[in-house]
Parts: structure tokens; C-alpha cells; sequence
């Protein structure tokens, strides 16, 4: 009894996302991926910080005009959206607990969430290419 009673809860416990090595204009970033409807809708929220060089990686079903907005999260944080091949489309800087949302300039496959300021920092930019999307799970 007490075994089903903690099989149970484990099993109630919200999953990790995995994660997956990207690298851009050689910086290594750790993502998680957020590749299903609960793992995107829950993004970054109520998350107090995040460690430099991690993010998350959202995975949509299809290329479209996505957008981010940052309801509910702490860190400040840049979004990169990318095309099918990684491609940078555009970059855009989001406030903490804002409904004001950000959007791809052209449709896009993926966006990436990391720490405001981590792409700038290093110089990136739209049109470089993000290496390692392909390892990503597809959407669901």
C-alpha cells in the first residue's frame, strides 16, 4: 500500500524536460526542451533564476508567427526565434512579468529563452545558425 501510495505521487510529479547541447558563434548553451503543449505553456515561469549559459528551447509543431511574453516569470531573459535549420530570425530583450509579447519576424520553428543579454554578450546575431536543433524530440 504505502509502495502504490509513492509510486503514485512520483508519478503526479511534473517531468524534466530533456535537455540538449547547442552551440552558436562557439558558446555552448545547455537547454532544456520544451517540446509538448504543458512543457511549452509552462516555459521559464515562476523560476527565480537561471544559470548562465542554460535556457530552454521551445519546439512548435509548425513554422509560424510565434509569439513569447513573460506572465509569471522572474529572470529576465532574450528570445532568439529560428527557422527550420537553426537560422537566427530575429532577437528580442523581454521584461519580467509582462504580458506584452514578442514575436517572430518571419515564421519560426523554434525560439530560445536564455538569461537578457547572454546573445548580445557574445555576439550574436540574426542569420547565424544555431547548431544542434535537430537533436531536439519533435513536437507533440
Amino acid at each position: 500500500m504505502i509502495g502504490a501510495v509513492l509510486a503514485l505521487s512520483a508519478s503526479s510529479a511534473p517531468a524534466q524536460p530533456p535537455e540538449i547541447m547547442l552551440t552558436v558563434n562557439d558558446q555552448h548553451l545547455t537547454v532544456e526542451v520544451a517540446y509538448t503543449e504543458a512543457t511549452r505553456m509552462q516555459g521559464l515561469m515562476h523560476r527565480r533564476m537561471l544559470p548562465e549559459s542554460r535556457g530552454m528551447l521551445f519546439v512548435f509543431r509548425e513554422p509560424a508567427l510565434h509569439g513569447m511574453w513573460m506572465m509569471n516569470t522572474y529572470v529576465p531573459l532574450s528570445v532568439a526565434f529560428l527557422d527550420e535549420r537553426g537560422i537566427i530570425i530575429n532577437i528580442a530583450d523581454m521584461e519580467p512579468h509582462t504580458r506584452v509579447t514578442h514575436s517572430a519576424a518571419r515564421p519560426a520553428k523554434y525560439a530560445l529563452e536564455v538569461n537578457r543579454g547572454w546573445f548580445a554578450k557574445r555576439g550574436i546575431k540574426p542569420g547565424m545558425r544555431v547548431e544542434g536543433v535537430e537533436r531536439a524530440p519533435p513536437a507533440r
